[in-house]
């Protein structure tokens, strides 16, 4: 598997875990670091794992997450799991907003050289 690959699945998880125990974390040492291993995996993925065919899809699928992100709060009407799903979408969100910056700046930069 390619570290890119890599980067994507560790991601998610780490995302899931803050989103689940984001509570327990408030406060500590580990939880004030792991956002910012959400981001340098989400820079990783975004050089490594999106090729020049896969930007346009990429992108729309971020602008949802991101946008689910901000209206997350809605989630919380759920009985029981809304708290929780509201923490997994935002962090999710963490993850996929600097590798969808770098896609869309390599876009942009391709757009650019004509």
């Amino acid at each position: 598997m390619r570290i890119g690959e890599w980067a994507f699945i560790i991601g998610v998880l780490i995302a899931i875990a803050i989103g689940l125990f984001s509570n327990n974390l408030k406060g500590t040492s580990i939880g004030d670091w792991l956002p910012l291993v959400l981001v340098v995996l989400g820079l990783i993925v975004g050089f490594l794992n999106i090729t020049e065919k896969e930007t346009t899809p990429f992108l729309i699928a971020a602008a949802a997450l991101l946008v689910t992100g901000l209206v997350g709060e809605t989630l919380t009407t759920i009985p029981q799991i809304g708290g929780y799903l509201e923490g997994i979408v935002k962090q999710i969100g963490v993850f996929v907003a600097p590798a969808a910056i770098v896609v869309a700046l390599k876009s942009i930069q391709s757009l650019a050289k004509g």
